[in-house]
């Protein structure tokens, strides 16, 4: 039975609150452009047209895609992120918003050599690299499915003549260099609180997310290896969860980096823990 797009949205808004989809009528709209292929703003304009059968099969399966929890970045294959739309798919982390901190943080001061440990989608780096045009930079991860996303993220931004990729379990495979900038933003979530996630979250890598252990075992890891990449004066910053800044600038602490510090978000958070390089030992 044929619909117009009046109808469909309204009866799928219903369907996505009853999901227990919170801005039910918000992602109904969204899906519904993606579905027709204009802009979410171009829907209102159109309600009383009628959906085709092509369509309306096509929303069906958007919105079944939905009520089941897949992100709305998997259905739509993008994540908007610092200015940019990044190509995302179930092989990578999903871009938060929060994350933006730390690229944020990171163009505070000037970098010409970037090295992104657990690159994912590719939206740190890139996003540096957009804003930074003299800079190039090292997108490492150990997951060669998302670096094939990420490298399609850097021909869609132009960026592939800047940026290297490197298949590596965090610093062990990495050319010797010395980058000015080292970000990362590592699996930090500790497995019990996981488990509690939105089921969202749950269709997104696990490896991503989680260490499976304490949640700061990465955080050690980097720290340690990242002497060896970093260069004089230069900075490291890490993305954190809101209750580590303590434990993850102590990791720093002991590994003797200075200028240790702590930042928050604009929600007031500790979302980014920044510092650098140890001094050089005298000859």
């Amino acid at each position: 039975m044929s619909q117009t797009l009046q109808t469909a949205l309204t009866h799928a808004g219903q369907r996505l609150s009853g999901a227990g989809i919170e801005d039910s009528r918000r992602e109904a709209r969204i899906l519904l452009a993606f579905v027709l292929g204009i802009d979410a703003l171009q829907v209102s304009l159109r309600l009383e047209e009628t959906l085709t059968a092509e369509h309306s099969a096509a929303f069906e399966a958007t919105l079944k895609s939905r009520m089941a929890y897949v992100p709305m970045s998997h259905i739509l294959g993008y994540r908007e992120f610092y200015e940019h739309r990044f190509i995302v798919t179930p092989d990578v982390l999903d871009p938060r918003p929060e994350t933006e901190e730390l690229v944020a943080r990171a163009l505070s001061a000037p970098f010409q050599n970037v090295l992104d440990l657990g690159v994912g989608s590719g939206c740190i780096i890139l996003s540096l690299l957009a804003v930074n045009s003299s800079a190039c930079g090292v997108a490492v991860d150990c997951s060669a499915k998302a670096l094939e996303v990420a490298r399609r993220n850097a021909a869609k931004l132009q960026l592939t003549d800047r940026v290297r990729f490197c298949r590596s379990d965090w610093c062990a495979e990495i050319p010797s260099e010395r980058f000015d900038l080292i970000v990362s933003n590592p699996p930090y979530i500790h497995p019990a609180v996981w488990k509690g996630l939105s089921p969202e979250v749950h269709h997104e890598p696990k490896l991503a997310l989680t260490d499976g252990k304490d949640g700061l075992s990465h955080y050690a890891t980097i720290a340690h290896q990242a002497h060896g990449f970093l260069a004089a004066e230069g900075r490291l910053l890490f993305e954190i969860g809101y209750d580590q800044g303590a434990a993850v600038a102590e990791i720093l602490r002991k590994e003797g980096y200075r200028d240790i510090a702590i930042l928050e978000d604009l929600d007031h958070r500790p979302r980014v823990v920044s510092c650098r390089a140890r001094a050089e030992k005298a000859e």
